[in-house]
């Protein structure tokens, strides 16, 4: 791009140097600020048989192809680890803000959500798998759980929970929250994945690889606790390698105030935010591998319900090896020479019916190698496959079949924050969407040459967000990365399978753990 640099003082431009972000990159988006992220466009939602394969018919099938053809691969399960677990208590949190005494009559009486929550967190403060570790903290300071819970004593067991005295969860990443019992042990976020990634990511030596984005603040927790707690699940011939990366502050992107300017904080500091889990697509294109599986942090469950998962996981794999070996075959076959009507056929069959590529309405006119060209481009690209769910009501993305500024239909994970609802249409194609996107992926990250694809090619840079927020009682606007899943495998091949509702048990809040999904099985009967 052309760069007028007379948009940014040199001050300024010394300042991104300094915080690592570009100054092409902190021009491009003053850019985005000024023209504004267009809505996306949506055509009709992705439903079984238009745009979602159901493959349970096909589920054995899938799974052998996965677990002969994955013990030749570096496989890798990458989890976005970064977040902080405050959301998670925000209306804990809200109560032990207020003034004065937390008593239960005062609770009951005013019937706010945040209330009803605390309440609920406090009542079965037992069934939680941390509650072991709340108790002996509290010990050491000479308190006891019981009698704090019979004196009414609830702020203390909140503040014991979410502070720095105690567990300090309001302020540590979700991963390291206990989640799950297990009788005499516990079992953290981060420790779920361990035990549910060696039975699909191990190789054929038993190396089970997972790969962590974590804030820079909590990497050494974090180590600490993989370190300490990995040898209780390496078993059956199988080790962890485990990686960890951080968002790159070269992702960070500006805050501008309302006349697209940048924004300066008291000190004279320009404000930059991370720019979302969208960033996250530098830190998988930087993994070597050949698949990499992805899930969010909180979307685990405890053993007796891992089976499906497995299964699925190992289905969605299977899938995705199958539809690389087609594709891959036809690439070699089109090294080979120029293809012959039969295979001309046979490849835009597939594009057409299998892969759901738009040709350009001018295909039929262009000469014979400009189609084969266009082949090749449509073909030799990554590819992930999407698990997703039937909708039931959870707040997220689905599988919609949109319109791009080319004029083609395309299969995406769009959010609502992509699309203009205020339009009669655009509501109405949302409100009749049937599935949701869980974060269930599978990626080939590797051509058929056995290369690494430059992921950072196949971003849609439309498809990021802008949010109007404060700092410091000033209005400004903040830009989020078109998110990974969504706009930053915008031109990637996609696929959507349906997996089953019961792979996707996500924690959001603290309450979420009280779900018969995350409790033991005898408590959950």
């Amino acid at each position: 791009m052309n760069v007028d640099l007379g948009q940014l003082s040199e001050d300024i431009i010394s300042q991104l140097k300094q915080k690592g972000v570009s100054v092409e990159s902190a021009l491009s988006q003053i850019e985005t600020f000024k023209k504004g992220v267009p809505f996306t466009e949506l055509v009709r939602p992705c439903k079984i048989g238009d745009g979602i394969d159901n493959i349970d018919a096909d589920l054995e099938k899938y799974v052998g192809t996965f677990d002969s053809e994955s013990k030749s691969k570096k496989v890798i399960k990458f989890v976005p680890a970064s977040g902080a677990a405050s959301r998670m208590f925000k209306d804990l949190l809200s109560v032990c803000g207020r003034d004065g005494e937390v008593t239960r009559d005062e609770l009951m009486t005013e019937k706010s959500n945040d209330s009803k929550a605390f309440l609920t967190f406090i009542d079965n403060i037992s069934k939680f798998a941390f509650s072991d570790e709340l108790s002996s903290v509290l010990k050491n300071d000479g308190l006891n759980l019981a009698e704090l819970l019979c004196s009414g004593e609830y702020r203390s067991i909140a503040e014991y929970t979410l502070g720095p005295s105690g567990l300090n969860y309001s302020n540590l990443p979700k991963g390291i929250i206990e989640f799950h019992n297990y009788g005499d042990i516990s079992r953290t976020a981060f420790e779920e994945h361990l035990v549910e990634a060696k039975e699909y990511s191990a190789d054929a030596i038993g190396v089970s690889r997972l790969h962590f984005t974590v804030s820079p603040e909590h990497m050494a927790r974090v180590k600490d606790l993989l370190e300490s707690r990995n040898n209780r699940h390496a078993s059956d011939g199988v080790n962890f390698e485990i990686s960890y990366s951080i968002q790159k502050p070269s992702t960070d992107t500006l805050a501008v105030d309302m006349e697209n300017r940048p924004l300066l904080d008291s000190e004279g500091e320009i404000v930059v935010r991370p720019g979302g889990h969208g960033a996250l697509i530098e830190n998988l294109n930087d993994l070597d591998c050949d698949i990499a599986f992805i899930k969010n942090i909180d979307n685990v469950v405890p053993d007796y319900l891992k089976t499906e998962t497995y299964i699925y996981k190992k289905a969605l794999g299977g899938y995705l090896f199958d539809l690389q070996s087609k594709i891959f075959g036809y690439l070699v076959q089109m090294d080979a020479g120029p293809p012959d009507q039969a295979l001309f056929n046979e490849v835009s069959n597939f594009l057409t019916h299998e892969l759901s590529i738009e040709f350009p309405l001018a295909f039929n006119e262009m000469h014979f190698e400009d189609r084969i060209c266009l082949f090749r481009s449509k073909l030799d690209r990554p590819i992930r496959v999407c698990g997703v769910v039937k909708n039931v009501g959870e707040p997220g993305g689905g599988p919609f079949w949109v319109r791009n500024k080319e004029e083609a239909v395309t299969k995406q994970i769009v959010e609502s924050a992509q699309v203009n609802l205020e339009s009669q249409k655009q509501f109405k194609i949302w409100e009749s969407s049937t599935h949701f996107n869980p974060v269930d992926l599978v990626c080939g990250l590797k051509n058929y040459k056995g290369e690494q694809f430059d992921l950072k090619q196949y971003v849609n840079p439309d498809m990021g967000f802008i949010s109007h927020k404060s700092k410091d009682g000033i209005e400004l606007k903040a830009l989020e990365l078109p998110g990974l899943w969504n706009g930053a495998m915008a031109d990637w091949i996609t696929l959507f399978v349906e997996v089953p509702l019961i792979t996707f048990n996500p924690v959001k809040t603290i309450l979420d753990l009280l779900r018969p999904e995350h409790q033991p099985q005898e408590c959950s009967e």
